[in-house]
């Protein structure tokens, strides 16, 4: 037996075992889409997390948590005779067959952009009503991530910077502009400034292949670990950080900064 077959052995016996659960757990006998929603974000952002830390024993744990919601939703589903597993299944194989042409017919492509190009349109056409170019990005998502997503939504189909270069002077612009209204002391203007700088460096992130958000969450954890150092160094010498001046606590956050590098 090949992984693929054992693959779909282990998924069978999922689907068997949710059956068992919502016929005799309690629990899992209650749950709704509603109930679960929380849960999945939550699950999704843990398995962001194990993506981040680099750690594939998490990452596999985590997907397996991910699976279970999957499979979940798709029984809450068949209960309510909206839809089956065979369903999910199904379009999302016609999708990826649909909206590859390059890989499933005879279209050709000079690379990665292209695709991007061509998924977005094949996706507008794809029912007969017209929706929007960005009403497919969900209102829920985290700013930073919807930022992101917008500028990748417009992209494909073609507004963009002709060289990823461009965007620092549109960056330089709105540094200018959020300058201006911090000069005139308008705080609804240095909000709006500031908004539009952070969307100008996501913007930039996306141009030069930077996920905004994995680099934010790298900072953040270099943030946290470098305080902590200067916390616990501090606290070994029996001083506490009210107590220090502000030139005290950069010479230990220096100490910190030097131990990171090889």
């Amino acid at each position: 037996m090949n992984d693929k077959e054992k693959s779909c052995k282990e998924f069978l016996r999922l689907l068997d075992i949710i059956d068992e659960l919502r016929k005799k757990c309690p629990w899992d006998l209650k749950q709704t889409n509603e109930s679960l929603r929380k849960l999945t974000i939550e699950e999704t952002y843990e398995l962001a997390d194990s993506i981040t830390s680099g750690n594939d024993d998490e990452i596999r744990n985590e997907l397996g948590d991910l699976m279970l919601h999957i499979v979940f939703y798709a029984k809450i589903g068949s209960e309510k005779e909206k839809f089956t597993m065979n369903d999910v299944l199904k379009g999302i194989n016609e999708k990826l067959i649909y909206r590859h042409p390059h890989v499933f017919g005879d279209v050709k492509v000079s690379g990665p952009s292209e695709v991007e190009e061509n998924w977005e349109q094949l996706k507008m056409k794809e029912t007969s009503e017209y929706k929007p170019v960005l009403s497919g990005v969900p209102s829920s998502l985290p700013a930073v991530v919807k930022a992101n997503r917008i500028q990748e939504k417009v992209r494909g189909v073609g507004f963009d910077w002709e060289k990823r270069e461009q965007v620092w002077d549109k960056v330089l612009e709105e540094l200018n502009e959020l300058k201006e209204e911090i000069d005139n002391n308008d705080d609804d203007g240095i909000e709006s400034e500031i908004g539009d700088l952070l969307f100008s460096m996501i913007n930039a992130s996306r141009l030069y292949g930077i996920d905004p958000e994995n680099a934010l969450e790298k900072t953040n954890r270099k943030f946290i670990r470098r305080f902590n150092y200067l916390e616990s160094q501090t606290i070994s010498k029996g001083r506490s950080l009210h107590d220090m001046t502000l030139d005290e606590m950069n010479r230990i956050w220096d100490e910190a900064k030097r131990q990171e590098k090889p």
